[in-house]
């Protein structure tokens, strides 16, 4: 991937202790050569975090225990649709479990399509549990979405390429090629939704706002987590307050955040994932006042310069195998939205970074983040 980010006074990645690290990462080479052969894809950091649909989690009570004994099917231990082992995503309204590489093609034909879900990283709603579990799983969703594949025909494997892979899901779900006939249904072309809209059920929610006809085209790179974590001193909109919730925008894709009542200075602590294409630009931030009888206030925005944050974690590709260190930093200056220097982290095997940004084109607000970093492709 061509990386070309902003002056390097703006960010600062630790290269200098890269020739320290090379005797550790050395010692644990065959720690390394293990855990690539068992995974494809290094998103969890450490080894226990798969465990959320294990004894104890919250996940195993009520409908959890049922979707747990769903997946310990034998034919759910692999990739509905490359054949993967062990995977830890699903397409919650599709009914199948999927790998990661197969997950980032399945988000970006749109929610509307398929609703892709980690196992482990996402908390499922009942509904979504029982549609899984009203499907069956992977044979089950397989002999429908495949009844009609062609004799000989190579589906992709482990090891395909993301354009083998966008090929054939497309084809299966979007395209529904392989579907009986009469079974073929009609899905809208996209979904679009203002940006003003308001989010008044209080449900924080994702979505794509791709075209399909072109959405199987585009590769992600990573998967970014964002925690909003609580404005301060946000501007007043209403008759001395406001109900502010914040937009994230990234490429085609919008998230946002619940709406807090009356409240300008929100504690929201909550989490949004956003894929990352391989051509990224800024991750776009908006904070809005909801209002019930007219169109949403603007209180003001920010844009957060990813290059920093990713440039770092490739240049460390292994973190879950470091200590904890920091690997990088974005500097503050007069043409970012940043309040203080942002220093790019590696805690518990996991790519951090924390922000306080300034709100642009307001009177006065702040907002705090911290992003995490998942990549899909090493």
């Amino acid at each position: 991937m061509n990386v070309s980010g902003p002056p390097p006074q703006h960010f600062i990645v630790a290269r200098g202790v890269l020739h320290g690290l090379q005797v550790k990462q050395e010692a644990l080479q065959h720690k390394q050569m293990n855990i690539v052969a068992e995974m494809d894809i290094r998103v969890l950091a450490c080894s226990d975090r798969d465990s959320s649909l294990g004894d104890g989690d919250e996940l195993i009570t009520g409908q959890g225990k049922k979707l747990k004994e769903l997946l310990l099917k034998s034919d759910n231990r692999n990739c509905a649709d490359c054949g993967a082992v062990d995977p830890k995503w699903a397409s919650a309204n599709i009914g199948v479990f999927i790998c990661l590489k197969c997950g980032s093609v399945h988000r970006s034909l749109g929610t509307h399509i398929s609703k892709v879900l980690s196992l482990t990283l996402d908390a499922w709603s009942d509904e979504e549990i029982d549609a899984m579990i009203e499907i069956g799983g992977n044979s089950c969703a397989n002999a429908i979405y495949e009844a009609f594949l062609p004799e000989g025909y190579s589906k992709p494997n482990s090891e395909s390429s993301y354009e083998e892979r966008a090929q054939f899901i497309r084809s299966k779900y979007q395209l529904q090629e392989f579907l009986k006939p009469s079974l073929r249904i009609s899905s809208s072309k996209s979904t679009l939704t203002p940006c003003g809209s308001a989010n008044s059920d209080g449900i924080s929610r994702t979505e794509s706002l791709t075209n399909t006809s072109d959405a199987g085209m585009i590769e992600f790179i990573g998967i970014l987590n964002v925690k909003v974590k609580k404005g301060t001193n946000l501007a007043i909109r209403d008759i001395r307050t406001s109900d502010p919730y914040v937009v994230l925008t990234l490429g085609q894709q919008r998230a946002q955040t619940t709406v807090i009542k009356s409240n300008l200075n929100p504690v929201w602590n909550e989490e949004l994932k956003l894929s990352v294409p391989q051509d990224f630009g800024t991750l776009k931030l908006q904070v809005y006042d909801h209002d019930y009888l007219s169109a949403d206030d603007i209180m003001g925005d920010a844009e957060v310069d990813l290059q920093p944050m990713i440039t770092s974690a490739m240049a460390f590709s292994d973190p879950d195998l470091l200590t904890d260190m920091q690997i990088g930093k974005w500097l503050q200056s007069h043409d970012n939205a940043l309040m203080r220097d942002s220093t790019i982290n590696i805690v518990d095997g996991k790519v951090k970074q924390e922000l306080s940004l300034k709100l642009q084109n307001v009177e006065s607000g702040e907002i705090d983040l911290e992003l995490e970093w998942f990549p899909l492709i090493q």
